[in-house]
């Protein structure tokens, strides 16, 4: 089956804000730690190493990437198990990233938010973000991972359109 863009583009004032969604048959503590702990970040994304905590930096690997790279990462705000801010930057550009979690009828919400302020590069970033979370919903449920190749470039044009 051929991945689909889920992604919305939020315009508020100058900041743009890219939020993708992914629900999940599990508590809220479950889905925490496999966005925040290392052993479980390897599965979908890559391992990280260093002192977490909100003001500090870590290093995560970005396994899944061309030679798997490391980067800083600073840790802006952490308030388990419901939001982890954090921002990085790198030869592309800054990143700021945001994950809220929330829990009803056990069933976990996560929204995966990336702050922009321009959107030149929403076509070549916006593909790449919904390929990592159907990994983490892969590593999650035990099904095959998905191809890189079905998500870039086939969705460059949906992001792309979704800036105007």
């Amino acid at each position: 089956m051929t991945p689909r863009p889920t992604a919305r583009l939020l315009r508020k004032d100058t900041e743009n804000d890219l939020v993708l969604t992914r629900t999940f048959r599990a508590p809220i503590e479950d889905v925490w730690a496999s966005v925040t702990e290392s052993e479980r970040t390897a599965r979908w994304f890559g391992p990280w190493e260093g002192e977490p905590g909100p003001g500090r930096t870590i290093k995560v690997q970005m396994a899944y990437e061309e030679q798997s790279p490391w980067m800083d990462l600073r840790i802006d705000a952490c308030e388990p198990p419901e939001r982890l801010v954090a921002s990085a930057t790198d030869e592309h550009g800054e990143w700021r990233l945001e994950l809220l979690l929330s829990e009803s009828d056990g069933t976990t919400r996560l929204e995966f938010v990336q702050h922009f302020d321009s959107l030149d590069a929403i076509g070549d970033v916006g593909p790449g973000w919904e390929y990592y979370l159907d990994m983490l919903v892969a590593a999650r449920d035990g099904s095959p991972k998905p191809d890189f190749d079905d998500y870039y470039p086939a969705m460059k044009a949906y992001f792309e359109e979704l800036r105007g």
